[in-house]
């Protein structure tokens, strides 16, 4: 049998492979595909695989290594960029809450005293715009001012009567964001009819020793038109957000007209101190009745300043005997007003002498004003001042605290005049809670403040109602008016 296969197989020689010829091997295909080896393979086939390149192997491996690391960088990142993401919102949101109060004490310890390194006029601007854009914090507690805060003025609810003075926001560019300050009313102005610059600069200085200010502002206006259409458009702002909170009916039947607040904020008083122009040789009542004629629909009270000491006249309507006849003048036009009859209120001055201020005093009183503001600034330089003699010798009116004592002195002298007839707003020197008990003492039914602010920053107003609530203990406002004279 060995022999057959050898024969069969002939393996002892090879044949010659030639160009272009398919080798024989000497023996059948037939044998050959009978081998059982390929006839029936114990493996699939598909579990065959080609061998791989190891080179390509490895690249590969490493780009899917180097795959995975960036994935890994990127999800890294994206954390990283999450987490700063979310401590910046945390941060800016508590930094917000914080910058939006008033009693934030940055601005009594910081910003006030930074602000204070710059010319007062560039920082009064400067303040102006900022809260006419808004941004500036608000009183936080205002909406739960305590109910023995509250007083009646003109038959009306006050609900606070701490209110700021006309000089501040002499164009009514920035209302809300004074009653967001928690004020219970406030006044603008003053306004002239037409536009006038007043003196030049440099026209304020403050007396950092004092803490007081000396202004020769002058009556700059912009005249009646640009405050005129800011205080309309407030308005009707004002009616529109009262509807959206209330049906139509109801807000129309709710009160008569009459009794509605102008200032579009229940228990706030909106204000306007209204000037004369100073070119003009008219001492009479016309720039007035202008006056009521813009703004008479648009106020909850009109002031009528006779007594601005950085005019030509220096405040001399006040003693020249014509006041009276002015004033009833000015009253009889405001009676023919229709729809809303703003309180007329005259604002004198406090360097009146005793028997000037009572003669005011019962000229209001026969003209049938509708109140009092005791005082303007004074030109007068009280012997306590500690500040610069180059600063204090300026010419303008003084106000701040050394004016607190004249003024009030002035208010005891109108006072024992009315008589609690008429309301009177006490203003000039009030700094604290017990300067405004004192000027309510003396007879004040509510009281101004402004420069308080230039050294005090946002959170005065809110200082002074709590001390204001402290002292008064168990009594109400409105039980300690008039007091010092009973």
């Amino acid at each position: 049998m060995l022999p057959t296969l050898r024969s069969q197989l002939r393996l002892r020689t090879l044949p010659t492979v030639r160009p272009g010829r398919i080798p024989r091997l000497g023996f059948s295909e037939r044998t050959l595909y009978s081998s059982p080896l390929l006839a029936s393979p114990k493996l699939p086939v598909d579990e065959f695989r080609p061998l791989e390149d190891p080179v390509k192997a490895v690249n590969a491996e490493a780009e899917v290594e180097t795959e995975s690391a960036e994935r890994a960088q990127a999800r890294a990142t994206g954390q990283r960029i999450f987490r700063i993401g979310l401590w910046t919102v945390a941060v800016g949101t508590v930094t917000t809450w914080y910058l939006s109060d008033v009693e934030a004490g940055i601005y009594d310890r910081v910003v006030m005293p930074f602000l204070r390194r710059f010319d007062p006029e560039t920082v009064h601007r400067f303040s102006i715009a900022m809260a006419a854009w808004g941004l500036v914090p608000y009183d936080k507690r205002q909406r739960t001012d305590d109910a023995r805060l509250r007083t009646t003025l003109w038959g009306r609810e006050l609900r606070n009567p701490i209110g700021l003075a006309a000089g501040y926001d002499k164009h009514a560019e920035a209302v809300d964001a004074m009653f967001d300050l928690g004020f219970g009313m406030v006044e603008v102005g003053s306004i002239t009819p037409e536009p006038q610059e007043g003196n030049p600069r440099p026209r304020v200085f403050r007396l950092e020793d004092d803490r007081s200010v000396i202004n020769r502002y002058g009556l700059n206006s912009d005249g009646y038109a640009p405050p005129s259409l800011r205080i309309n458009r407030r308005y009707w702002r004002q009616v529109v957000e009262n509807l959206q909170k209330e049906p139509v009916d109801d807000y129309l039947l709710m009160e008569p007209m009459e009794q509605r607040y102008r200032s579009g904020l229940e228990g706030r008083f909106l204000g306007v101190n209204l000037g004369r122009n100073t070119r003009r040789r008219d001492t009479g009542a016309a720039d007035y009745l202008v006056g009521l004629r813009a703004f008479g629909d648009r106020a909850d009270y009109a002031v009528i300043n006779v007594s601005c000491p950085n005019t030509p006249d220096k405040g001399s309507q006040q003693r020249d005997g014509k006041l009276v006849g002015m004033l009833k003048e000015i009253v009889a036009y405001r009676d023919q007003i229709e729809d809303f009859k703003p309180r007329l209120v005259v604002k004198i001055s406090p360097d009146l002498t005793p028997q000037e201020l009572r003669t005011v005093a019962e000229a209001a009183l026969e003209a049938n004003m509708d109140g009092i503001i005791v005082s303007n600034t004074t030109t007068q330089r009280p012997a306590t001042l500690q500040s610069d003699p180059a600063v204090v010798t300026q010419t303008g009116g003084l106000s701040g605290p050394p004016l607190r004592d004249l003024a009030l002195s002035a208010l005891r002298e109108v006072y024992k005049v009315t008589q609690g007839r008429i309301p009177i707003i006490g203003c000039g020197g009030i700094s604290s809670g017990a300067d405004a008990i004192l000027f309510a003492r003396a007879g004040a039914n509510a009281v101004q403040i402004y420069t308080a602010m230039v050294y005090g920053g946002p959170a005065v107003p809110r200082r002074i109602k709590d001390e204001v609530l402290e002292l008064l203990g168990d009594q109400k406002w409105t039980d300690i008016i008039g007091k010092d004279d009973s």
